[in-house]
Parts: C-alpha cells; structure tokens; sequence
C-alpha cells in the first residue's frame, strides 16, 4: 500500500532500550500504525458498497456516481492533508503530539459514520481525513527519529515498519466487511473507531520510548481559520442553506491540484534560482509527477469500480459461505507483505550486476502492469455482459498485476524524488509527490463515476479506457526513459 513519509524527522532523543537489535519505541509505532492503516483500509473496503446500498439495506442509497465521487474526495484528502498535518507538527504540536490528535480524529470520525445520520456521515468522513492528514506523515518522522544515525538499520526499522502498516491493511480489509456483513454497517464503522481508540491508549501508554518530544511555537492564526472556514461551510451544508455537488466538487478538486501542481513547477522552473543541473532535474520530477498520477488514477479503482464489480458481477460463494465484496480488498495488502522482500532482493541483484533498471524505466513497466491488470477485468466484464457471474480469480489476478506495479512505483516514487529535489527544497518536493497521489485518487473517482449500472456496456468501455492509459503511458515513459535518465543528472 502506497504510504505518505515525510523526509524530516523530529528531533526528539530516541531512547536507547533495544528488542532485538531495534529500539523499542519502534513496536510503540509499529502498532499505532497497524492501528491507522487497519481503519482506513477497513473503511475503505466498504465506503463506496455502503454508500451505494439501498436504504432498506441500511446503506445511504446514493447513486454510483455521487458514490464514487465522494469515494475520490476522501481519498484525495487524505494524501492533501499530509501538508498541512506536516506544517502543525513541525510549526506547533510536534509530531507526537501531532500523531495523538490525529489518532483521536480518526477516532472520532470513524464513531461518526456509525451513527446513522446521512450529514453526519459525511462529517465522519472529513473528520476521518483530517485524523489521517495529522497522524500520516508524523508517525513516520518519529521513526527516523529513532535513528539518528541513519544507515543501514534505520532502512531495517522501515523495513519493519512497513509491515505494520500491510499488516493493518490486510486485517482492516479482511475484517471490517465481515463484521459489517454480519452486524450491519454502523457496527462495521464502529469497530474501525473501537481500534484507532486502541491504538491511540497504547501509544500513550508506550510513548516514553519515544524520547522527549521538543517544544513548538507558532500562530495558530493559519489554523484556526482554517477551522473556521471549514467550521462554516460544514454549518451551512448541514442547515441545508448550501447544497453540494459531489461531482462538481470532485472535478473541482481535481482541477485545483492540477493548478497547484502547475503553479509549482512554474516557479521550480523560472523563479527559485534553480542551478542547470538542478532545472535538468526538475525536468525529470515533472515526468515522473504526470507518471504517477496517472498510476494512481488507476489503481485506486480498487476501492471504486473493482469493488463495486466484486459486490455485483462476481461469484462470491465459498463452500456455502458468501464472501462479503470487501474482502477481496485484503488481497492486495496480502501481495504487498508477499512480494515486497521479493522486489527488493530483485533491484539489489539487478544493481550488482549493474543492471539495475533507472527509476523512469520502473515507472514504465509499473504503467504497463497496471495497463495489462484492467484489461484482464475488461475480458471478465465481457463475460458479465454476456450475462454470467465471474469468478474472485479475475479480480485476484488483476490486483497481482497492480500489486507488482505498486512495488516498482511507489517505495521507487518516494525515494527518487528525494533525490532529485534540490536541498533545500526536499519537502516541497516530497509534498508535491503526495499531491500526485491526492489527484490521482480524486481522477479515480470520477473514472469510477463513467461507469453507469442502466447501462452494463459503460463497465468493459471503463476498463479498456484505462488499459490504454496506462499502456500508452507506459510505452512512452520507457521511450523516455534515456531522455528522463540524462535530466537526472547522475542520481540513481
């Protein structure tokens, strides 16, 4: 699963008691972490199924476009709150306490949505998002923490670290649509908020492993009035006095990343006194940018179409049992915590050999995987037109694709925009990455949304969309991977 990082750690002492050669603090994050990802996946795994059910089923029974449209704002948020989230914990609470708040948000918003109301619901979800956007980017900085000496063991505490976080997504994913299936969904909504209060106590109880967390001082101008401002809107939209349009909202987002996204580049560009080799590089940055968005665009479909197709064109019947349509959102976590040793081990053989494949050739293939994964689902809706259910096997073998375009894009994506970021403006750039993803998962929505259930020949025509989107886009990120290479300037 694709994570926000932010490069910068806080600069709290980390406490020198060690389990098994790391320090002890890192299981404190480990389980924090695990905690997070096992609500946001778990949610995740039945958003659009409940949104998109009818209210005799005790769904919100909306129609699949506004679903999908709300599905893509709330991903979006998400990665795009991790900026501001970064901003608080570095200007104001510090990432501890940053990583407590939000923890306490996604607590709170996750209670929200299971309580009934249809608003309140949607404040659940904003509430979610800004928890998320708070306590993302923090956690991760606290584990470099722990290792200010860097090397080889701070990369094996990431290592680690990154199994908690599948770890959490794969039994979020597996659990959650069960436990809604069984109980309902509010009890499904309301076991995600059981666990993030979980692991809120235990990092409290556990944080003195952490070191001491430096002070911050700050305006909280910015932030209030930003609270405000959201405040407001949401009062309005409760009243009724604002109505808002899920759609428009999403295209709005979507342009408004673009332009931010353009806007920066511009002034990477012509205004930040960029040396050649630096300007050469940002170059390489913005091809790499337009590459991953159009990665995620796709991917995230996972959560949208995908498992709107699992829940209604695919043979779910297990030895009696039916398997809930969320489920299958656990096989993707499944293949990460499988395959990611085995990718790595892979690039460090390749590197030896001196044929290791340049980070713009990784983002290639990794299109083109994602490419070959929606035209296996365009064969099978092919199969639903011709009026048959199709077995898990389709969608198993799709996300086995995207899965290993994941691991040639996403652990790649983080570190070689490190790299080609000038020094002093490696958060920005980090931060421009996770803007890739917010817009990427916003243009997966509305991808999700041109698909129409009236009218079942709109689902195949989705998928060999974004199987040519991805292949072209591929095919021309490996035909530039030589002009990309030499932008580079030597970073590997």
């Amino acid at each position: 699963m694709n994570e926000l990082a932010r490069p910068e750690a806080e600069a709290p002492v980390a406490a020198s008691r060690t389990l098994l050669g790391q320090p002890v603090g890192l299981a404190t994050l480990f389980l924090t972490e695990m905690w997070e990802r096992f609500t946001y996946y778990g949610i995740q795994a039945v958003l659009i199924l409940f949104m998109v059910a009818a209210a005799s089923r005790g769904g919100l029974g909306l129609d699949d476009r506004t679903s999908s449209s709300i599905f893509g704002l709330f991903l979006g948020s998400t990665y795009l709150l991790g900026l501001p989230g970064g901003w608080i914990a570095d200007r104001l609470l510090g990432a501890q306490r940053a990583v407590i708040s939000g923890g306490i948000l996604i607590a709170i918003g996750s209670a929200l949505l299971a309580l009934g109301n249809t608003a309140i619901f949607f404040l659940g979800l904003l509430v979610n998002a800004m928890g998320v956007g708070l306590l993302k980017p923090n956690v991760s900085a606290i584990v470099a923490s722990l290792y200010p000496e860097g090397g080889a063991r701070r990369d094996a505490g990431f290592s680690i670290f990154y199994m908690g976080i599948n770890t959490g997504a794969f039994i979020g994913s597996l659990i959650v649509p069960i436990f809604a299936a069984a109980f309902g969904w509010r009890l499904g909504f309301a076991l995600p908020a059981l666990f993030m209060a979980l692991g809120v106590a235990q990092f409290l109880w556990t944080r003195r492993y952490l070191g001491g967390a430096h002070e911050r001082r700050g305006s909280w101008t910015p932030v209030v009035a930003g609270l405000a401002a959201i405040a407001v809107i949401v009062a309005l939209t409760l009243s009724g006095t604002v109505k808002l349009n899920a759609a428009m909202l999403v295209a709005a987002a979507s342009w408004g990343y673009a332009v931010l996204a353009v806007a920066y580049f511009v002034y990477l560009f012509f205004f930040a006194g960029l040396s050649a080799v630096e300007r050469r590089r940002a170059f390489a940055l913005l091809a790499l940018f337009i590459a991953s968005v159009t990665f995620w665009a796709g991917y995230y479909q996972q959560g949208g179409s995908f498992n709107l197709f699992a829940e209604r064109y695919t043979n779910r019947h297990i030895l009696g049992w039916e398997m809930p349509a969320g489920v299958l959102q656990a096989v993707n976590p499944l293949f990460v915590i499988t395959f990611a040793g085995v990718f790595a081990a892979l690039w460090i053989a390749l590197g030896k050999r001196g044929r290791d494949l340049p980070a713009p050739a990784k983002f290639g293939l990794a299109l083109v995987l994602l490419g070959v994964g929606f035209l296996v689902m365009y064969f099978a809706a092919q199969h639903v037109l011709a009026g048959q259910l199709v077995l898990p096997t389709w969608l198993v073998l799709t996300y086995f694709l995207h899965t290993c375009g994941e691991l040639c894009i996403s652990p790649v994506g983080l570190s070689t925009m490190s790299k080609l970021a000038p020094p002093r403006f490696v958060g920005q750039v980090m931060g421009v990455w996770f803007l890739s993803l917010a817009l990427g998962g916003n243009l997966a929505g509305q991808l999700t949304g041109e698909y129409d259930a009236s009218h079942l020949e709109s689902l195949p025509a989705l998928f060999m969309r974004i199987f040519w989107y991805g292949l072209i886009a591929g095919v021309v990120m490996l035909l530039l991977t030589p002009f990309v290479k030499r932008m580079m300037g030597g970073v590997r």
